[in-house]
């Protein structure tokens, strides 16, 4: 059973800014991680984000999709079997993880 994809409203805006091909594809990647997003240590397609020197997103994970660029950050809310979507961009040397913390602390 998926879990229930819901989206921060700022990656709404990133996904709208994607080209059709690329959204198909990002899409198609976050519908297969969402069958069982849980860190791949659980068994699931998670790829575990931490602490860094440049940003703090210790139970978070990541989605790439190497062929694009892109890296989504997600947020699992075990709870209410969600998996929010906080940002979908360019990996840019480490700016979309600094991102994804601003709009997880609030900085919007």
């Amino acid at each position: 059973m998926a879990w229930h994809i819901t989206y921060h409203h700022k990656a709404i805006g990133d996904m709208k800014k994607l080209g059709k091909t690329e959204s198909l594809r990002v899409e198609k990647a976050i519908d297969k991680v969402a069958q069982n997003p849980l860190p791949h240590q659980e068994g699931g397609y998670g790829k575990p984000l931490g602490n860094t020197a440049t940003s703090k997103l210790a139970g978070c994970m990541k989605i790439k999709l190497k062929n694009l660029g892109l890296r989504v950050v997600y947020q699992l809310i075990r709870e209410a079997e969600a998996m929010k979507i906080v940002i979908i961009s360019v990996r840019a040397d480490d700016a979309v993880y600094k991102e994804a913390e601003r709009r997880l602390g609030g900085g919007e």
